[in-house]
């Protein structure tokens, strides 16, 4: 009877690694709508501040 034995020790494991997956996306559409613009709002605000770094090494270096 150790195929039922087997069968159960699966399960048991399949179960476990579920557990571990993440799920699945849980805002509707609206809330998943603001937070992606969120964060492309702080993106845009890291490239300025990346740009703005850069030129002013830039200009130290022409000087």
């Amino acid at each position: 009877m150790s195929r039922g034995n087997q069968r159960d020790k699966d399960r048991e494991k399949k179960e476990k690694a579920k557990q571990g997956m993440k799920s699945k996306n849980t805002q509707s559409g609206t809330e998943f709508a603001r937070s992606k613009e969120d964060q492309a709002a702080i993106m845009r605000a890291k490239q300025q501040a990346a740009e703005a770094k850069k030129a002013a090494e830039g200009a130290k270096a022409k000087k």
